[in-house]
């Protein structure tokens, strides 16, 4: 199935949730904001979002400094 995360087009496979797809990007869901067709995701639904083919993901991380 393909969606965009971020611009960029990729391929995941179908009933990918959103936290299936934080894990295949490396991404600590705990550090990051995700959007889904411009419809921001709770972290409390990342495990029951399932992704659909041409979804357009935005996902930032939040980055600690000091």
């Amino acid at each position: 199935m393909h969606i965009k995360v971020n611009g960029k087009e990729r391929e995941v496979e179908s009933r990918c949730t959103m936290a299936q797809l934080l894990q295949l990007l490396n991404l600590n869901a705990e550090k990051v904001a995700v959007e889904r067709n411009r419809n921001i995701v709770m972290r409390s639904n990342f495990d029951t979002t399932v992704l659909e083919e041409n979804d357009q993901v935005e996902i930032v991380s939040f980055v600690g400094g000091g």
